[in-house]
């Protein structure tokens, strides 16, 4: 099945910012773009706003509270006019949903009043001061209906480890989405496939976040078939434990794991080779491919069916090069 992923329109190259520019994301648009069929949404222009437009500022309002508002929250104001679009925003992210159920992940514009995953400028329509604190309107509903989605901006997308961290969970988030596809009105995840899954994922899950890894082994022993709020619950604890890059010593950890199936099968010479690659790796002198690359070369000469199915060694496709800078 193919990958879909989210992606705000301007990212793409789209003219529809608010200066009738864009944002062109030259990763996402030369690269990902082989890997994943994007689908692009702008949501100030799917409220109807033209382009160019005047700017969206979110603002800070104590306001009585109501039955659909709380008694203070952040607004989508349209400086120029006063109009308050933030219930637009939201409407529009609903109405997006037969689009968004599609989704393994989603690239938003950084900093935008819609789309700004984090570090959103946020004002205090009093004093006229602002603080980096706020996310965008369509982010915080889209997190509202789907937590479990992998989400990155694209100025982060520059960074080496949170790059690679977006695309596996995109991976990862995509497998998951083909196991729900065999759910009955009874059972969304079958035991066996859950254990299957999970299995897949446990090298992976040991290297971003080992408590969670082992408090996620509990969890799935205890299982039976899955109801669907188990398997949202199960889903959101595998992306909340995936979240974070990935630490030098839990991939060492990791790697000397892997380096414990081949002990019987490698003389003294390949052990000493691969556990100085392995250290060399956890002091900063080899990427952490290069003790990957031998341990996948070991796992062809003496396979191995449960190292063969763990997504740790091959989390996404080769040619996105994710690894080469960890």
């Amino acid at each position: 099945m193919t990958i879909k992923v989210g992606i705000s329109a301007c990212l793409l190259g789209d003219q529809v910012r608010y200066d009738g520019g864009h944002k062109r994301s030259s990763f996402c648009a030369d690269e990902l773009i082989r890997h994943v069929e994007f689908v692009k949404l702008c949501p100030e222009v799917g409220i109807g706003m033209p382009v160019p437009r005047p700017t969206i500022r979110l603002e800070w309002h104590e306001q009585a509270p109501t039955a659909s508002e709380p008694a203070s929250s952040v607004r989508a104001i349209v400086p120029k006019t006063g109009e308050d679009v933030t219930a637009r925003l939201t409407e529009f992210a609903d109405r997006a949903q037969p689009h968004l159920r599609q989704l393994s992940g989603y690239v938003l514009c950084a900093k935008s009043p819609s789309c700004g995953m984090e570090r959103v400028k946020l004002y205090d329509p009093v004093t006229g001061y602002s603080k980096k604190a706020a996310e965008g309107i369509f982010v915080q509903r889209l997190r509202q209906l789907h937590p479990a989605l992998p989400l990155e901006e694209d100025g982060r997308l520059n960074d080496a480890p949170l790059r690679e961290n977006f695309i596996m969970r995109v991976y990862v988030y995509h497998a998951w989405q083909q196991l729900l596809g065999k759910a009955t009105p009874a059972v969304a995840v079958k035991k066996a496939d859950l254990l299957a899954f999970h299995t897949s994922l446990k090298l992976l899950l040991m290297a971003h976040n080992q408590q969670q890894y082992r408090e996620l082994g509990r969890w799935v022993a205890a299982q039976q078939d899955l109801t669907s709020a188990d398997a949202q619950e199960y889903i959101e604890q595998v992306m909340q434990a995936l979240g974070k890059p990935a630490t030098r010593a839990n991939h060492t950890n990791v790697l000397q794991h892997l380096q414990g199936y081949f002990g019987r099968h490698l003389n003294a010479e390949q052990k000493q080779e691969l556990s100085q690659l392995i250290l060399d790796y956890h002091d900063g002198i080899q990427p952490l491919l290069a003790p990957l690359t031998l341990l996948r070369h070991y796992l062809r000469e003496y396979p191995d069916s449960y190292l063969a199915g763990q997504r740790y060694l091959n989390p996404y496709p080769a040619d996105l090069k994710l690894r080469y800078a960890l």
